[in-house]
């Protein structure tokens, strides 16, 4: 599914692989925030994406042109994992709508680890 929306001079579609990678890109500058994270099904471990595959952490599905986003990520030990959450869906929220044009309905966080970093 893509997002639309018509302008003065016709109609523009947002594929979801840019939206999905808009939001990867945006969750990864969040305080707090090691990566974004892929599941692996074979054995159900969490790991590290590198930044070439932000998209692969992210869901992103259109209804009624207003997006719903899944994010998956990794996050710093020993911080307040609420607040990060919280500055996570106000920063992605932020920077999907200004770049899209798209209005963001739901952002769900899935926090798939945590990691030590030096």
């Amino acid at each position: 599914m893509n997002g639309t929306f018509v302008t003065g001079l016709g109609e523009v579609l947002v594929d979801d692989d840019v939206i999905a990678k808009c939001a990867g890109a945006a969750a990864c500058e969040c305080f707090g925030i090691v990566g974004m994270s892929a599941i692996s099904v074979k054995d159900g471990l969490a790991r590290l994406l590198k930044k070439e595959n932000l998209s692969k952490g992210v869901t992103a599905s259109i209804e009624n042109n207003k997006l719903r986003i899944e994010l998956h990520v990794i996050v710093s030990y020993g911080i307040n994992i609420p607040s990060v959450c919280q500055n996570l869906v106000e920063n992605v929220k932020y920077r999907v709508e200004d770049t899209t044009g798209l209005e963001v309905k739901r952002i769900d966080i899935y926090v798939e680890g945590v990691r030590v970093i030096d």
